[in-house]
């Protein structure tokens, strides 16, 4: 846990710093707005609901992805889900990578590559399930329900 928070500290403050600075410029350069979606997605994955405590092996792999740039392309609102489908995708997949991440107290090699190989994995799956996700919220939920009360 610390090799992972030592970087999120760095990138945390790193973001607070930019923030505080975004706010009287406004032209800011692509690297500049990177960093700063980055500590807005570090921030989010940092939130975790009230008497709901996360494992530690999980809280590493959370992380670990986020300081990483794997969630860089998620959109914010999107963080949360993000989490708990890759935390599920995990258990039920890979239950041998948590336990290598709590056994072992520190990020081997071979978790490096491990948690490379389970995010590749799933970020290919969740952007299949982003892509052909189809949005029903325009489509009224009962048709018939819908038209009879057009017609009154």
């Amino acid at each position: 846990m610390k090799q992972v928070a030592g970087t999120l500290r760095l990138d945390l403050a790193q973001f607070r710093e930019l923030q505080a600075f975004a706010q009287f410029g406004s032209d800011l350069d692509k690297a500049t707005q990177a960093q700063l979606a980055r500590g807005q997605r570090l921030t989010e994955i940092l939130k975790q609901p009230q008497y709901q405590p996360m494992d530690v092996e999980k809280q590493v792999l959370v992380i670990w992805s986020a300081t990483n740039g794997y969630t860089d392309d998620i959109a914010i609102e999107d963080i949360r889900r993000f989490e708990t489908s890759l935390l599920k995708f995990v258990e039920n997949s890979h239950p041998g990578l948590l336990a290598d991440i709590r056994d072992q107290k520190s990020i081997t090699e071979d978790i490096k590559a491990g948690l490379k190989q389970v995010l590749e994995d799933f970020k290919a799956d969740w952007s299949n399930q982003s892509s052909t996700a189809t949005d029903f919220t325009a489509a009224p939920a009962h048709p018939a329900t819908s038209a009879a009360a057009a017609t009154d």
